[in-house]
């Protein structure tokens, strides 16, 4: 059973950065994906970024060029960088895990984590 914890979040002001972590537990295959999703308040849930355990990725249209995802294997971590942060990024962030890239970004066969709390406020 795959569990996921992730670590990181809390309130930066527009145009900061923030580093968001999810370390995962219980991953017996090689192929899988980790990344995260997003929803704010009113809001459908968000793709956000993903990346494969060979290093495959996907970004979502409204975070490429400000988020970098990052994959460290022998810690079955990853790590989302997050600069250029905008209010619009306000949002709930959750870690998830599917048996592949595709099925990750289809939205399928998806583990959450339990969610952090991204605030951009002045």
């Amino acid at each position: 059973q795959v569990q996921l914890a992730e670590s990181g979040g809390g309130l930066v002001q527009p145009g900061g950065s923030l580093e968001l972590s999810c370390a995962a537990s219980g991953i017996t295959a090689d192929i899988n994906a980790l990344g995260f999703y997003r929803r704010s308040p009113g809001n459908q849930r968000e793709m956000v970024a993903a990346i494969g355990h060979y290093g495959a990725y996907r970004y979502g249209d409204s975070v490429k060029g400000r988020f970098t995802i990052s994959r460290d294997n022998s810690k079955d971590t990853i790590y989302l960088r997050m600069t250029s942060l905008e209010p619009q990024d306000t949002a709930v962030y959750y870690c998830a895990y599917a048996p592949n890239v595709w099925l990750f970004i289809t939205g399928q066969e998806l583990i959450w984590g339990q969610g952090t709390q991204v605030t951009v406020s002045s």
